[in-house]
């Protein structure tokens, strides 16, 4: 599954470079000029990770990581920030607002490339192919196994695609939109209530353990995997 990277940058000469070099290491790039325009675009696709200037027109960097943070949709993204201000105490208010990681400008793309792939595997397994595990349900994306207490689960090619977008992405709540784009992908159109039917399918296949509780209906909003009641 391709990973997608949202860059919010209001200068173009950067947030082009920074486009050019993640799209020829295989992500999937999406730009914004200002934060508000982040959250327009955030409201069509789910990235895995936001790169976010610091100093942005209108709405700042702090401002938005603050604001995302509350999100119920998007509050687990991890976030880079681009920033010239080097400072300890600037790096303090960053963490504070709820950025991962920070990468003062000017920066190469190689670092960008490592400090992205350091965040990534932090965040979320899935990104570097690890197995996964939550109460017992282990999913190995490598071999393509499931088991649920070490008795093996099967289910079809697209359950076990939604099962690992869940499992690697805990805690936070998707629509049935965005699951269609990160599990589906965006060139192929699918109607959304063919999520609720591949939801049931996952369910049933996991039932038998009684680990299709993990799965969630929130609703008016969608689905999330969590192992909280």
């Amino acid at each position: 599954m391709t990973v997608k990277i949202l860059i919010i940058e209001d200068e173009a000469a950067i947030r082009e470079m920074v486009d050019m070099a993640l799209s020829a290491a295989g992500y999937q790039v999406f730009g914004a000029e200002s934060g508000e325009e982040g959250f327009s675009v955030l409201n069509e696709h789910v990235p895995d990770l936001i790169l976010l200037d610091w100093m942005l027109p209108g709405m700042s960097g702090i401002d938005f990581a603050r604001r995302i943070r509350k999100d119920p949709l998007c509050g687990q993204i991890p976030i880079i920030m681009l920033t010239a201000r080097g400072e300890e105490e600037d790096k303090v208010r960053g963490l504070d607002s709820g950025v991962d990681d920070f990468i003062t400008k000017p920066f190469s793309p190689r670092e960008l490339a490592s400090r992205i792939k350091a965040v990534l595997r932090r965040a979320s397994p899935m990104a570097s192919e690890e197995v996964v595990d939550v109460e017992g349900l282990t999913l190995d994306p490598v071999s393509h196994r499931i088991t649920a207490n070490d008795s093996n689960v099967d289910m079809g090619p697209t359950e076990f695609r939604l099962l690992h977008f869940f499992m690697t992405h805990p805690e936070r709540v998707f629509t049935r939109g965005q699951l269609l784009d990160n599990v589906w992908g965006t060139n192929v159109y699918v109607e959304e209530r063919t999520v609720d039917v591949h939801i049931r399918r996952l369910r049933k296949a996991i039932s038998g353990t009684g680990h299709d509780r993990l799965i969630q209906t929130v609703r008016g909003a969608g689905y999330r995997f969590s192992t909280r009641p």
